[in-house]
């Protein structure tokens, strides 16, 4: 069984229809869907507890010890995270069992906009390649449950880049797949910002990163620039 992890925060204007179509397209198959709440203060419990999926209030906030609370609920055999305003390919079932059958324990799925833009598109090419540089959380992560029990999860310390220090994690202890099936997620923040000004800012965040700069800076930096 698939048990999918949704970390979630202020999330009820994109979470319900993700739910929705989860839902819909696993119809027939054995998965749990786990809401692993940040304290909302919108409607996001309310309007998915009406979609009868779990929902469960994670101790801290974050995404790291939020997709790590919910792993410690999941019941499934593979775990499978995936950010709130994404949607996985309708055959992300298939896909994943697919992968796990022919020996890989983990893996992500190429990623694509809601957006067709030129630049967008031009970001999202770089996702194919098997290069850590380019691995983020919104291309969703599935991995064997008992390889993420070994591996103790998220590092709850880090409030960015906590998904591409696991994948690296992930690939000194097990082999990694890049799914040829695309995950589509929103370009609602490139709109409001601005495509270049947004992926500008993503890109210094992670060099400064690398470099050893603190993760209050960071956040700092991120605030100061975007809001």
């Amino acid at each position: 069984m698939i048990s999918v992890i949704i970390p979630a925060y202020n999330e009820e204007k994109s979470l319900p229809n993700l739910v929705s179509h989860i839902l819909t397209v696993t119809s027939n198959r054995e998965i749990e869907i786990i809401i692993s709440d940040g304290g909302s203060s919108d409607r996001t419990v309310e309007l998915v507890s009406e979609l009868g999926v779990l929902v469960v209030k994670s101790p801290k906030k974050g995404r790291a010890s939020q997709m790590n609370y919910g792993a410690t609920i999941a019941k499934g055999d593979v775990l499978y995270f995936l950010h709130a305003d994404t949607k996985p390919p309708d055959t992300f079932i298939d896909d994943i069992i697919g992968s796990i059958k022919i020996g890989y324990q983990s893996g992500c799925f190429q990623l694509a906009f809601d957006r067709n833009h030129p630049l967008l598109n031009f970001y999202a090419w770089f996702t194919k390649f098997d290069i850590d540089f380019f691995r983020f959380g919104d291309q969703s992560l599935f991995i064997k449950k008992a390889l993420f029990k070994k591996l103790g999860g998220f590092d709850e310390n880090l409030i960015v880049m906590e998904d591409q220090m696991f994948v690296k994690r992930i690939k000194r202890q097990a082999d990694f797949e890049i799914l040829k099936s695309e995950i589509v997620t929103s370009s609602r923040k490139y709109k409001e910002v601005g495509i270049i000004k947004l992926q500008l800012v993503f890109t210094v965040i992670l060099v400064l990163f690398y470099l050893g700069v603190s993760q209050k800076s960071l956040i700092k930096l991120y605030k100061r620039t975007i809001g």
